[in-house]
């Protein structure tokens, strides 16, 4: 993949204190419209985020020991757990100093990498495939277990997020994690940076920011989930139905159909509409496609 080196503030200047809450200071405000990143936030204690693997693990073991394809995206329709999480004020404060006091998720989707696999997430900004009217959507990629540099922790390129979008191809690598294999054209991979995570933290960046993943070397689990927030303004200019959780504040657009909350794990009324969730963001995401993989 060609992923670089570790993020430092050599290469762009972000203040990495935190202050009570995950509130982001001024100067790494700036710096993310700048750079497109913030590359570590605390959201909760390692035990905590333990309490959700054990979670987690406890359901893909009523099922074979890992999730179902469809069950990666939106999966917060499945999980009460997951849920609490998209809405937790740790998580949303940051996002509202971002994008504003009305929030939606869009998506959620898990990034599970066993320990010594080849799979990897090749370059890509994904803005290309999601459908979104919105160059303003911020992932938040959460930690569930320690994403080190060895269990393959995301990278990204500072800046790639401004200007057009770069020229992608769909290469369907088994080992790709993206639904189509993608990858961009032509990059320059020299100013790339790591983001190591610990379980518990976040990171956040820009959707247009060009970003990816190697592989889990590591002897654990390198366990995560991406969750993707949007201003209520944004639409969806590829499919003809979609989905979207109000999170924070109010929604005056309704561009989105307002997602259902789990009353508790795999709650029947939520697991319902989840199906139709997700067969529409597979729609969006293999819009044009030549192939249609069972990735998501």
């Amino acid at each position: 993949m060609g992923l670089g080196r570790h993020w430092s503030p050599e290469v762009v200047r972000v203040d990495r204190e935190l202050k009570e809450c995950a509130v982001l200071s001024n100067e790494q405000l700036l710096n993310y419209e700048q750079v497109g990143f913030i590359p570590a936030v605390d959201v909760m204690s390692a035990d905590e985020a333990l309490v959700i693997r054990r979670s987690l693990e406890a359901f893909e073991a009523t099922q074979g020991g890992q999730l179902d394809a469809s069950q990666r995206s939106r999966a917060f329709l499945l999980f009460k757990w997951l849920d609490d999480l998209i809405r937790d004020p740790r998580v949303l404060d940051p996002i509202e100093q971002l994008i504003g006091p009305n929030i939606l998720c869009w998506s959620t989707i898990f990034w599970i990498k066993e320990a010594g696999s080849q799979s990897f997430v090749d370059w890509h900004q994904d803005n290309t495939y999601w459908g979104l009217s919105s160059r303003r959507v911020v992932t938040a990629w959460f930690a569930i277990s320690d994403a080190s540099t060895e269990a393959g922790c995301m990278g990204v390129i500072p800046g790639t997020h401004n200007g057009d979008t770069l020229a992608h191809e769909d290469t369907y690598d088994k080992n790709n994690m993206l639904s189509r294999g993608q990858r961009i054209m032509n990059l320059d991979k020299d100013k790339a940076v790591l983001m190591p995570l610990r379980a518990g933290q976040m990171s956040l960046h820009n959707y247009c920011l060009a970003h990816g993943s190697g592989p889990n070397v590591s002897a654990d689990r390198r366990m995560g989930v991406s969750m993707h927030f949007m201003p209520p303004e944004t639409s969806q200019v590829v499919g003809s139905w979609d989905c979207a959780s109000l999170v924070r504040g109010v929604d005056t657009y309704q561009h989105f159909v307002h997602a259902p909350r789990p009353r508790f794990d795999m709650d029947p009324e939520s697991v319902a509409f989840h199906e139709k969730a997700a067969t529409a963001m597979r729609d969006v995401l293999y819009a044009g496609a030549q192939q249609k993989l069972a990735r998501l």
